[in-house]
């Protein structure tokens, strides 16, 4: 059974989905943990899952490097097998990476390397491209430029919003997600080698 802990930083969207996909008994992943940078809404679904969750405040730390290690220190008490950053607004510091290596993935709403960073479907509509998509990834020292896991092209159309792509853009980073959660517990994604 694959461990898991879940990061984020708002609603939990993407979370709510791995934990969806977690009650079915035949799923061979658990969340055990979620946590959070801030008082992130997300945090009810622990609460609703009963799973224990954690918040590591970015802003209580006078460096970038302590909250790091915090962070590092919060996430090693599960002994998870996977970190995932689910909609998690940080960049994560040399030393977290360092600790959890390729165990690290995240969820991005773009077919990246197509407009990487925080604004990727604004930056999508005002390129006026056609299509954009969702990508999962490993994490690594770069802006939303780690291993491709998975990702799927989806339309843009004529009279999209930020608000209407992106939701249908979360449709399909959900459906991402798990599949990549499954993989990699059933050893079809070897992360060692991504």
């Amino acid at each position: 059974m694959l461990r898991l802990v879940v990061m984020i930083s708002g609603g939990g969207s993407n979370l709510r989905a791995l934990l969806d996909a977690c009650e079915d008994v035949e799923f061979p992943a658990r969340v055990v943990a979620i946590g959070a940078d801030r008082d992130a809404d997300g945090l009810a679904h622990a609460e609703e899952y009963g799973i224990p969750s954690f918040v590591v405040p970015f802003n209580a730390f006078e460096t970038r490097e302590a909250w790091g290690d915090e962070l590092v220190d919060q996430l090693r008490q599960w002994d998870a097998d996977l970190v995932v950053l689910s909609g998690f607004m940080r960049l994560l510091p040399p030393r977290v990476l360092a600790a959890f290596g390729s165990a690290l993935i995240n969820t991005h709403p773009a077919y990246l390397p197509e407009f990487p960073g925080a604004h990727a479907v604004r930056d999508a509509l005002a390129a006026g491209v056609s299509q954009t998509g969702a990508s999962v990834i490993v994490v690594d020292g770069g802006v939303d430029s780690g291993p491709i896991l998975a990702q799927e092209r989806i339309e843009v159309r004529p009279d999209d919003t930020e608000g209407t792509l992106h939701d249908r853009i979360k449709l399909v980073e959900r459906r991402l997600l798990v599949d990549v959660v499954l993989d990699v517990a059933n050893g079809r994604i070897d992360l060692s080698r991504p």
